[in-house]
């Protein structure tokens, strides 16, 4: 099964105001229809242009509900925190009034803290208007990590949408992500990568192989969501 032919942007200026553009017209929409948007986000370095552009969009940023897609196991203020990435240039300007949630509880580990994190969604709409993911060096999406002990379950098309906690293999290794189920639930995903080097990772998960080594091809291969993939050198 292919997955997606990715949308070439010539820079990663472009793709994040065409991307700002597109999600903001989506959450306007949902807000229309429904009275509320949600909006799912990733850390990482590549989004960050996306987010700087999506906060100054005109919509009533007061009904849309933002959360993350998975988390570092860390305090919300430390520098590795996806949560003080989305504070710093998300929720800034207009998307301040946006409901934001973020995954990191009190709980010890992200195993323990997954229950708590989960029943925090219960507070925003599903399926998700639009859940934005990147895709790491070595096929990840999330926190959806080759190897990681409790990938199968992550997997797992047949588990109910939730929590789970993950091992990274580079520090902080303890992460806590959404599974596979609760990523679908969604009315789109977009895929957001930039550089020749993510391009090459993007190559080798369309290609043939087993999605426990690229887990990002479990996203890819699906047939029960919308996805787009956006790239930029």
């Amino acid at each position: 099964m292919n997955a997606p032919a990715a949308i070439r942007y010539p820079d990663l200026q472009t793709l994040s105001n065409r991307l700002a553009d597109e999600v903001a017209a989506a959450l306007r929409a949902a807000i229309a229809a429904r009275g509320v948007g949600s909006l799912i986000v990733s850390g990482g370095r590549s989004p960050i242009q996306f987010f700087e552009a999506l906060r100054g969009k005109p919509l009533d940023w007061s009904c849309v509900c933002i959360a993350l897609a998975d988390e570092r196991w860390v305090e919300p203020s430390d520098p590795a925190s996806n949560e003080k990435l989305v504070r710093d240039h998300l929720l800034k300007d207009g998307a301040a009034a946006a409901r934001f949630t973020g995954l990191k509880n009190a709980a010890p580990t992200p195993e323990l803290g997954a229950a708590a994190a989960w029943e925090t969604f219960s507070h925003i709409p599903r399926p998700f208007d639009v859940v934005v993911l990147g895709m790491g060096d070595d096929g990840h999406t999330a926190s959806l990590f080759p190897h990681s002990p409790h990938l199968p379950q992550a997997l797992d098309a047949a588990a109910a949408p939730a929590c789970i906690g993950m091992k990274s293999p580079t520090a902080p290794a303890a992460r806590l992500s959404l599974n596979l189920s609760a990523l679908l639930e969604a009315r789109r995903i977009v895929i957001l990568i930039n550089g020749e080097a993510k391009w090459r990772v993007y190559a080798a998960a369309n290609a043939a192989g087993a999605v426990e080594e690229m887990p990002v091809r479990a996203v890819l291969r699906q047939r029960i969501t919308p996805v787009d993939v956006t790239w930029s050198p």
